[in-house]
């Protein structure tokens, strides 16, 4: 993707957040390229030759990679039928019986883009403990979750200069989406994957300087990112973002949940951020014009808009990519990715190193309770 419309905006900022900036506008090339290297290598056909027994799927990560676990196994599910279930690692560490007792034929999905997060480190060394083979996802190459795990899916491509995750989390969600489709054997998801980075590019080729623009031209002190089923997580990791990079409250609802309680919080400083699905888009824009009566700021993200939404938007991102629902989940990303680079920004912080923050969580190995860092890897 031609870097042409971006040249403005880092040029107003200068080096700080330059690598996210980089990153996130990188992601439609990143994907081609992982998409390239899985079917050039056919590690997704291995991987269901290997687990071809497996009727359940527990997918696990920390921060971050947790969200990308609450995506993957809502794909997992709807594209084969078959249960899955997304955990903290920490649930597994602490609470064992309470995650584990009710799956049979299961298959744990390890992630982490370092490879070397303690926590899903120990949850991969405790089920190893217990004879079950695993599987992992890392943007690291010889880490340690390479040496638990039973067998690893590794993108390097995807990997990050920033303290902050963006390519590496849509990496590695696609990849798990096209895992779900090899192994339901559905090569039409699995096309529109691959048809997915050259759509993308386009929607996002005018979004940095919009979102750039957005966030110069409102006063906002609290975030809220609203949507369901298998966008939910996206919501999460988007609340999260801004979080990291600019240092603001930020929450995430399931849409329609919002009204029950949260809606209180509301005023003209709130930014909610809607991701508006095709299956709900009737029930979540009444919440939208709902919560433009209470006075709240809106930003909308979705597929394709139609005049209700479009008069309740304070700021539109329509994405217009012509592959099914499930397929254009990552592209969803690009806006809340770009919301807290330029509020970081606008702060005068700089996102790739956020504070309090490091690219990993290694915890003390001989303290096992001992406060971590706060990070989201």
């Amino acid at each position: 993707m031609s870097s042409s419309s971006h040249d403005g905006v880092k040029a107003k900022e200068k080096s700080a957040g330059a690598h996210s900036l980089a990153e996130i506008v990188s992601q439609p090339e990143c994907w081609s390229t992982c998409l390239e290297n899985l079917g050039r290598n056919r590690r997704l056909e291995e991987i269901r030759e290997r687990f071809a027994g497996v009727t359940e799927w527990l997918f696990i990560g920390c921060g971050s990679s947790y969200y990308v676990a609450l995506s993957a196994a809502a794909t997992m599910t709807m594209i084969t039928g078959q249960r899955a279930r997304a955990v903290p690692a920490s649930e597994i560490l602490l609470y064992p019986e309470l995650v584990l007792a009710s799956f049979k034929k299961y298959l744990p999905v390890l992630i982490s883009r370092s490879g070397r997060t303690s926590e899903v480190l120990r949850a991969a060394e405790l089920l190893k403990s217990r004879g079950v083979a695993t599987l992992a996802i890392t943007c690291a190459t010889g880490e340690a979750l390479e040496q638990v795990a039973t067998t690893t899916i590794v993108l390097p491509a995807a990997d990050e200069k920033s303290t902050v995750m963006t390519r590496s989390f849509s990496s590695m969600l696609l990849t798990l989406q096209n895992l779900a489709a090899t192994i339901a054997g559905d090569s039409e998801f699995s096309e529109s994957l691959h048809k997915l980075p050259g759509a993308a590019a386009r929607a996002l080729q005018s979004m940095p300087e919009s979102i750039h623009n957005f966030v110069d031209g409102h006063h906002l002190a609290d975030y809220v990112y609203l949507a369901q089923g298998p966008l939910y997580g996206l919501a999460c990791e988007g609340a999260l973002k801004v979080m990291e990079m600019s240092v603001s409250h930020a929450q995430a609802f399931h849409s329609l949940e919002f009204r029950h309680g949260p809606k209180s919080t509301v005023s003209p400083e709130t930014l909610l951020v809607f991701l508006l699905s095709e299956t709900g888009y009737e029930e979540e824009v009444e919440v939208l014009e709902e919560m433009k009566s209470l006075g709240g700021t809106t930003l909308v993200i979705t597929n394709k808009v139609d005049a209700r939404a479009r008069a309740a938007a304070d700021l539109l991102v329509e994405l217009r990519l012509d592959v099914p629902e499930l397929a254009r989940l990552v592209p969803y990303l690009f806006a809340p990715q770009l919301l807290g680079l330029f509020t970081g920004l606008k702060k005068g912080l700089d996102p790739d190193s956020p504070r309090n923050l490091s690219r990993v969580v290694v915890l003390n190995d001989e303290n096992p309770r001992k406060r971590p860092e706060h990070a989201a890897f």
